[in-house]
Formats: structure tokens, sequence, C-alpha cells
């Protein structure tokens, strides 16, 4: 139930920032049960998947952290084998990441639980609800990606 004025941004904003929170940690608390994987780790994991390999710069630009937080994050993958580095083709200084077939499983198990429990939860909501939220999807995602 809404409790700030949506007709407001400032409401709107708040409303969204509220549910959007809730809704992560419902995701969250539905990971696999076999996965010992924190969250932090599993999202480098699904950077990898989706993006293809990168180097630790590019992993920790594209979740805003600082690249030594970033560089313990994949030595903790490497160490547990669901990353491997290689040397950079062009530049010495720099290593490229890439996610190996233990990670990529632990990613589409995860994901596959948690897009589960989503399907089941849309399944419950009317049609036009189900409509607003395709509408609100790409929206929602070209938000979280803004600087």
């Amino acid at each position: 139930m809404p409790t700030a004025d949506l007709r407001t941004d400032a409401g709107l904003a708040s409303e969204l920032r509220a549910g959007v929170m809730r809704l992560r940690r419902r995701l969250a608390s539905e990971r696999h049960p076999d996965n010992d994987l924190s969250i932090g780790q599993m999202v480098v994991l699904g950077l990898l998947v989706r993006l293809g390999d990168q180097t630790v710069g590019e992993l920790a630009r594209a979740e805003r952290v600082q690249p030594p937080s970033m560089t313990r994050t994949v030595n903790c993958l490497q160490e547990d084998g669901y990353v491997e580095r290689r040397p950079h083709e062009t530049d010495g200084r720099q290593v490229v990441v890439s996610i190996t077939e233990s990670g990529r499983a632990a990613v589409l198990a995860d994901r596959q639980r948690r897009d589960a429990w989503l399907s089941q939860q849309l399944a419950g909501l009317t049609a036009a609800e189900r409509a607003t939220l395709r509408e609100a999807a790409p929206i929602l995602v070209r938000l979280a990606l803004t600087d």
C-alpha cells in the first residue's frame, strides 16, 4: 500500500526506492540453497556472463567500486574456481578475468531459482498489472544504469 504522495516526483521516488529495495531483499532471499557466494561475488559473475571477459578495472567501474575491492572479490572467485585470469593481450599491467563453467553454472542456477519465484509472483497479478510492469522494466533498468 503506497504511503507517499505518488502525484509528486518526491513521493514517487520514495515509493519506488522502498519497493525496489524490498523486492531486492526478497529476491536475495530466494538464492539457490547451495550457493555460498556473496551478492557482490554473484554480481561480478553475472557481469562476466552478460558482458564477457573483463579487466579488473572494467569490473570495478561497472560496479562503482575501487579496483582494490574488485581485486579482492576476483581473488576469492579465482580461489574457488569460478573465474580465471590471463594476461591482457596488449597491456602487460592488466589481467583479463573470464568466467569458468563452474561460475557460469552457479549464476544460471541462481538466476533460474529467483526467476521462478518472481514468475510465480507475477502469475498472481492481473493482466493489466503485468502489462504495466512490462512497460516499467526497461525504465527501471535505465534508471539503474544512469550516472
